[in-house]
């Protein structure tokens, strides 16, 4: 047993230094060379936990993004020997491997199209548009990552690699949008499109690599039966990449009739539940007061029950309103125009109704959203206004802070 510490602890001081000599410049071949013997059969959860402890040690995400492919090149022999993960259609890592099948497929059908238009056809270029157009759709398989199987891996502390994973998958969607830009131009430079498109692609394959032999083996280690249902469940809200999952596969009875205590969090006291989530009453209060919207909430007797009370308010508003049917916190002249929305909303002829009028230098949108229950039933409405002037006059884009430190540089 004592043996087995010891090698175990000597593999990880190996991946270590291992990481820190390829960051300080030292050659791939080399420590291949060098660290042969010690990193033979180190996993892929190995490679993370060396990663981490990076990060943990003041090694910046940003740092370890620019040299992770180096990272997977020295540990790839060990690594193509783990089997790939196998799962039933339905289960959400099949999805995942389905649809890195099809992005290599498309990867090498663009790859296609663009030698038959180096060749000189001309046609081949609105081929490649689309297929370029088809492949920003790979942005579902990301989002899912990212927004589902990132947050539950990393309350396995698995955070490192994910947030490694996610600046990668960021500079991919740059590349792309660059790619379809320079074909989309008005005169296409191929001399520019070639290398975009050849840097592109290897990024694209060695993610699907990090993913297969990385990522998705640690998860299917790493999450119960439980989670992968809960992951399934929310999957097609943010939807796939050019595949339609089935169902055949199904968390099993047992798990979910009766999680790992792992798995259970228990409500702390104070929390009010909500359909996702749980906050105080203070935390909620907090939030509506500080939405850059005025809220008004009438319930489904047409009776006002609450407002925002936002620092900038567009109409005004007192306590007295509370309780009042909405129709009389209107001028006479504009009565029945509400009461035509309320009575739309109430017989479902519609759920959204919208105006925008000038008031000085103001540009204010109104919309009025129905509410209405999991059955259908309705139970109020929302008006909800916000002056939009500001958001009209926006032009380009901004990203982030302007002023906040950019740590990949």
């Amino acid at each position: 047993m004592s043996e087995h510490i010891d090698n175990v602890s000597r593999r990880k001081e190996a991946l270590k230094q291992v990481i820190k000599r390829l960051h300080a410049g030292e050659s791939v071949e080399d420590l291949q060379a060098e660290f042969g013997d010690a990193i033979r059969g180190a996993s892929a959860g190995d490679i993370a936990d060396a990663e981490r402890a990076m990060i943990s040690e003041g090694v910046s995400v940003g740092e370890i993004q620019r040299l992770c492919d180096l990272h997977v090149a020295v540990f790839r022999e060990s690594l193509d020997e783990e089997p790939a993960p196998e799962s039933l259609p339905g289960h959400p890592v099949f999805t995942f491997r389905m649809e890195n099948e099809v992005t290599m497929r498309l990867i090498e059908a663009m790859q296609d199209t663009l030698k038959t238009w180096s060749a000189g056809d001309a046609n081949a270029l609105e081929s490649l548009r689309t297929q370029a157009e088809n492949l920003s759709a790979i942005e579902k398989h990301y989002s899912r990552k990212e927004n589902l199987l990132f947050p539950y891996m990393e309350k396995k502390n698995f955070e490192g690699p994910s947030a490694v994973m996610w600046g990668v998958d960021n500079d991919i969607r740059a590349q792309i949008k660059q790619f379809k830009q320079t074909i989309n131009a008005e005169k296409p430079n191929l001399e520019d499109a070639l290398p975009q498109f050849k840097a592109m692609a290897e990024n694209i394959r060695e993610m699907i690599y990090k993913e297969e032999k990385i990522l998705f083996p640690e998860a299917l280690n790493r999450l119960t039966e439980v989670e992968w249902g809960e992951i399934r469940q929310q999957e097609d809200e943010i939807g796939y990449f050019n595949v339609t999952p089935r169902n055949t596969w199904q968390p099993s009875e047992k798990e979910t009739s009766q999680p790992k205590p792992e798995t259970v969090e228990r409500m702390p006291e104070g929390l009010i539940p909500l359909s996702t989530g749980a906050l105080t009453r203070e935390q909620i209060n907090l939030m509506l007061t500080n939405l850059p919207v005025d809220v008004t909430f009438v319930d489904e007797h047409d009776r006002v029950r609450y407002f925002s009370q936002g620092r900038e308010r567009i109409f005004d508003r007192s306590a007295a309103i509370i309780g009042r049917e909405v129709t009389k916190c209107h001028p006479p002249q504009s009565v029945h125009k509400v009461q035509v929305i309320l009575d739309d909303f109430r017989s479902g002829k519609r759920d959204v109704a919208e105006f925008w009028i000038q008031m000085g230098g103001a540009f204010v949108h109104i919309r009025y959203f129905a509410l209405r229950d999991a059955q259908g039933a309705y139970k109020g409405c929302i008006e909800v206004s916000q002056d939009v002037a500001h958001i009209r006059a926006l032009e380009g884009e901004k990203r982030l802070l302007d002023d906040a430190p950019d740590y990949d540089k």
